[in-house]
């Protein structure tokens, strides 16, 4: 399912309409086994490898919504943490003012992985939803565990705000809402540490990998990424 009228923050990426390449060249329609077929004679052999192990590993089944997230450290933790635990897909439902900001604490994170906004919150939760996706949301008070949430054929997490947590228009779209057992002091997490051991916990014993087409498309993404240069070497090929 791709969210095709969601603005998506996805550097030298695709148009989300659309899980094919940008035209890096002035005349040729480029294809993503074209641009592998260039571009990873051009990659070191132990970069690639990686690369290729990395989206073995992704999954679509868990996604992360975050609802009008305020701190960029935050967001950029939490983009780190689903990229860590193999989750390709993000959706920021609400506020996008502050992630442009966040851009300097990724890590680079936001090269790896797919991320959505939705300007309308509930109407981004919605779309999740009739998507096939579990809404499931983060609460002190929930009456799930962690460990609960492995079972969930398609999870979408969804984190509330630091301040004003989940609205409560989008909780009542969730059916279910997990919290993190904590015997200390503490009642609460920070929102990248609660999402990091949420995200174990939902991703580490779930089945991985994604369709062929959708594999080729982002080894051809993180390829032009990685490699230096990439759009005039591509260039050049089209110029011969």
């Amino acid at each position: 399912m791709r969210f095709a009228d969601a603005d998506i923050f996805r550097p030298n990426a695709a148009p989300p309409e659309a899980d094919g390449l940008p035209q890096p060249g002035p005349t040729r329609e480029w294809t993503a086994s074209g641009v592998i077929s260039v571009l990873s004679e051009m990659a070191l052999p132990e970069r690639l490898l990686r690369m290729q192990q990395v989206l073995a590993a992704r999954t679509r089944d868990v996604t992360v919504v975050l609802e009008n997230p305020y701190d960029p450290h935050n967001i950029s933790a939490v983009l780190r943490s689903c990229d860590a635990f193999g989750v390709q897909d993000v959706h920021i439902i609400g506020s996008k003012a502050r992630l442009a900001a966040a851009n300097k604490v990724t890590k680079g994170s936001h090269q790896w992985i797919d991320l959505y906004h939705h300007e309308q919150a509930v109407a981004g939760a919605q779309k999740l939803k009739d998507a096939g996706y579990e809404l499931v949301m983060t609460h002190p008070e929930g009456a799930w565990v962690p460990s609960d949430l492995a079972s969930i054929p398609k999870l979408a997490l969804v984190f509330g705000n630091e301040h004003e947590g989940i609205s409560k228009e989008v909780g009542a779209l969730c059916s279910a809402a997990v919290r993190i057992p904590m015997c200390g002091f503490v009642e609460s997490l920070n929102l990248s540490v609660s999402a990091a051991i949420v995200l174990h916990a939902a991703t580490g014993a779930r089945s991985r990998g994604l369709p062929e087409p959708v594999r080729e498309n982002l080894l051809a993404r993180w390829l032009r990424a990685s490699v230096p240069r990439s759009a005039e070497i591509l260039a050049a090929f089209d110029a011969r």
